[in-house]
């Protein structure tokens, strides 16, 4: 069932959240240079929240953050109790500097980590070297 907000006088119609009872799911963290997306979905890959430092407010150079990461996950972990998540299981991604301090603050926020796992994009040969310099 929809519901009806009022917004500069118009009604405008928003989904439900339906909270639904998942109690294994999964944590994809992607940390960049620039910023950090965080996401929990259910094992069939559905999202079930999300957060950037973006989302967040943070802007410049604070995004790409250990603070910024931790915030992230304390953020998407508080709506993805609602939906009954309990153990999960973390994949990260990239080079970023807040990628342990936000599998230690999925702890923090009492849920069971069961597997960690880096699935960073990996080059098999390269890139091709530069031409060899004649003088």
């Amino acid at each position: 069932m929809a519901q009806t907000k009022k917004t500069n006088g118009k009604n405008v119609k928003t989904k439900k959240r339906v909270s639904r009872n998942i109690s294994n799911g999964q944590v994809h963290i992607k940390t960049s240079f620039n910023n950090t997306i965080v996401s929990f979905t259910d094992c069939d890959g559905n999202v079930l929240s999300w957060c950037s430092s973006g989302k967040l407010g943070l802007k410049g150079s604070k995004k790409s953050t250990p603070f910024a990461a931790q915030s992230c996950v304390e953020d998407a972990a508080k709506v993805a109790k609602e939906h009954g998540i309990q153990n999960v299981e973390v994949f990260v991604k990239g080079p970023g500097s807040g990628r342990e301090l936000a599998i230690r603050s999925l702890q923090n926020c009492e849920l069971n980590v069961t597997l960690i796992k880096d699935v960073s994009p990996i080059a098999h040969n390269g890139c091709r070297p530069p031409k060899t310099r004649r003088i």
